[in-house]
């Protein structure tokens, strides 16, 4: 599933995004994370500030789905690792942004760019 265009807009021009991929049952909801995010090329994509042994990022990858809330919407989601050349404008996005804060370097570091997700909408 995609983004529709509104929604996708919305939650990019907010900044309280939080996910909370699945717990190890599957159905329970792990604790909710705070997590910058950034649109490009029509997709939402967020990083892990700690690289691949973030709990959250950990959860993420095993469960590929959870929700998100964001903007007073709560959204169920799936989540799918990333890496390759999209990193580059991943990280284009994330200094536009978030171009004034003191975490945006390791955010474009290789630590936060190898624990790179994408989120879409699950029915």
């Amino acid at each position: 599933m995609t983004w529709q265009k509104d929604r996708l807009k919305q939650i990019a021009e907010a900044d309280d995004l939080h996910i909370s991929p699945f717990r190890e049952d599957g159905a329970t909801y792990g604790t909710p994370t705070w997590i910058w995010s950034v649109v490009v090329d029509g997709a939402l994509f967020v990083r892990a500030y700690n690289g691949t042994k973030s709990r959250w990022y950990q959860a993420a990858v095993r469960q590929k789905a959870g929700r998100m809330t964001v903007a007073g919407l709560t959204i169920e989601v799936s989540f799918e690792p990333v890496n390759g050349e999209i990193n580059d404008k991943i990280d284009d996005a994330y200094r536009i942004k978030y171009s004034k804060s003191s975490y945006l370097a390791p955010m474009i570091g290789k630590r936060a760019r190898a624990a790179t997700i994408k989120i879409t909408p699950r029915d």
